[in-house]
């Protein structure tokens, strides 16, 4: 067997990337493998590739397949180490509530995670952000974390068409006592968006969250170039979509609008992005 043939063994594994415990294999160390060519048989070679890769099974880290970027080891995140990443986030009471009542309805899967919201909560706290938007809204978990910190005169746009999960939104900003910081649009948010630019308000916003149709992201993101300041964060969720984007197997119309959509982003010279890998991924972008 040719040193080629094994080094295409190793990119293979780490292409298709199996799957243990509902999380991918992380690929085998490159620089060991390498080394180990120069001085023992390809045969023996493939096997110490085959033996580091059961091993990974029970590893908590992975690795990239690309050996430029060197060994660096990134955390694997399984259900006790995510249990324990929930009980360092500091979820207010009346959060914790919704969050309940929610996993009791159809579609409680879209509700962002206690530690995502808390992300978002810190970014308009360092941003210092007064009026916001929020793009897919359902049952109000990060609005409500959001108006939760926003000053008294602060405003956020909450948009969803789920008028069932709008009226569960708007009896916890009741609750929480920000009914007066939230303008609930019911109906399509590209609508909204649009009927905000119209209306005088580009450039007006400090801070936008998209969780919404997969298929739009492309024009909520154009739409709310024009709605945010230079200086403004558009944070766009579900851009890891469940591992998906880096299957190239995987070719439906959801997966290729994020996979199409993060490819553009990172061509577009208007902003600044940093890919997350909190939840199922976030984009940070700041306008420039």
């Amino acid at each position: 067997m040719s040193n080629q043939m094994v080094l295409s063994y190793i990119n293979s594994f780490a292409l298709f990337r199996p799957k243990f415990n509902g999380h991918f294999i992380p690929s085998i160390y490159h620089t060991d493998v390498l080394s180990l060519m120069r001085h023992v048989s390809s045969a023996t070679t493939l096997s110490f590739c085959q033996l580091q890769a059961s091993k990974l099974h029970d590893s908590p880290v992975t690795v990239a397949s690309d050996v430029r970027y060197g060994s660096k080891q990134i955390i694997s995140v399984d259900s006790p180490l995510y249990d324990y990443i929930l009980t360092n986030v500091r979820e207010p009471k009346i959060l914790r509530e919704l969050r309940e009542e929610t996993a009791t309805m159809r579609g409680s899967q879209m509700q962002v995670s206690p530690d995502q919201a808390q992300l978002l909560v810190m970014l308009v706290q360092i941003h210092g952000a007064e009026r916001c938007i929020e793009v897919g809204t359902y049952t109000g978990y990060s609005s409500l974390a959001v108006a939760l910190v926003l000053p008294e005169g602060g405003q956020l746009v909450a948009c969803d068409r789920d008028g069932k999960a709008i009226e569960v939104a708007k009896r916890y900003y009741d609750l929480a006592g920000v009914s007066h910081k939230v303008d609930v649009r019911h109906g399509l948010a590209a609508d909204t968006l649009k009927s905000l630019i119209q209306n005088g308000e580009s450039c007006r916003y400090d801070f936008a969250f998209v969780d919404a149709e997969k298929k739009m992201y492309q024009e909520y993101f154009e739409l709310l170039l024009q709605l945010v300041r230079v200086g403004g964060l558009i944070v766009v969720d579900n851009v890891l979509w469940h591992g998906r984007v880096s299957d190239p197997l995987v070719n439906d119309s959801k997966t290729l609008s994020i996979r199409n959509f993060n490819e553009n982003l990172m061509k577009d010279n208007r902003v600044d992005i940093s890919m997350v890998p909190i939840g199922d991924g976030m984009t940070i972008c700041r306008k420039r």
